[in-house]
């Protein structure tokens, strides 16, 4: 199976997490610690990562030395905001250039904006940032996202912070049969078994951050999210059996005992 190689770095995690909706900093540091993940997402326009010189940053807790910070462009809602929000963060990561690309819609949805998305993956791939996009699970929308040169396709599994799960998984499954480089489900994950079935479906990754951050127990919840994207990905692996109409005896009916 292909290894999880992003940017040119390989990842031993195949889950990301991202960091809002803590109750601090604190918590946020412990639930990334028990999901042992490597990358985190971090909303620019939304949380303090030097910007703003008198607030607490999240990179004194979040250390760029052990995760990849994946700046993201929440709370944009055109091209033009989230390119201007990518350029914001490789000032401020010292010149880097992975990002999460997210253009959102007005909708309560949430669904991302498709139009604007494409608009600013073009801009942005032209100007060599690397972009992993979030985008519907429109296959079709995805193959052109991945020909524009993104670096990773994001479809959603269902609407941000719903906790519905992976609703289309068909579309899911075209979507990384087609696909040559990385998708990883973004968005709808509630629980540990969504997870898990992304990973089945045969995902490169999950990302999510409102089913860990909103959980009654987040490290808890962590560290079952890291437990859960390991077993989808073992029993990719592993092959499940063929879904049958009737049923089939687990031993066989020869050599059968009998009161002879």
């Amino acid at each position: 199976m292909a290894k999880l190689i992003i940017d040119s770095k390989e990842y031993s995690s195949r889950l990301i997490l991202g960091t809002g909706k803590y109750k601090d900093f604190y918590e946020t540091k412990s639930a990334l610690e028990a999901s042992e993940c490597e990358m985190v997402t971090v909303a620019i326009r939304r949380m303090n990562i030097g910007q703003e010189k008198d607030s607490k940053n999240l990179l004194d807790y979040v250390s760029p030395d052990i995760y990849t910070i994946l700046p993201n462009t929440a709370g944009c809602y055109t091209a033009e905001e989230a390119v201007r929000t990518c350029e914001i963060a490789e000032e401020l990561l010292d010149g880097k250039k992975l990002v999460k690309l997210e253009v959102l819609s007005r909708n309560k949805s949430l669904y991302p904006n498709i139009v604007e998305t494409i608009k600013a993956a073009e801009i942005l791939v032209k100007n060599d940032f690397k972009v992993m996009v979030y985008t519907t699970d429109d296959p079709i929308v995805a193959k052109e996202l991945e020909n524009i040169g993104c670096e990773c396709v994001m479809p959603l599994g269902s609407a941000i912070g719903s906790g519905i799960g992976i609703i289309n998984e068909y579309n899911i499954r075209e979507i990384i049969e087609n696909a040559t480089v990385p998708i990883i489900v973004d968005a709808g994950v509630g629980t540990a078994s969504d997870a898990c079935i992304a990973m089945e479906l045969g995902c490169d990754g999950v990302l999510m951050n409102t089913a860990i951050a909103c959980a009654k127990d987040p490290i808890l919840m962590a560290q079952a999210m890291k437990h859960s994207v390991i077993a989808g990905r073992k029993a990719l692996k592993a092959g499940r059996i063929e879904k049958r109409k009737l049923g089939s005896p687990s031993s066989p009916n020869s050599g059968l005992v009998t009161g002879d």
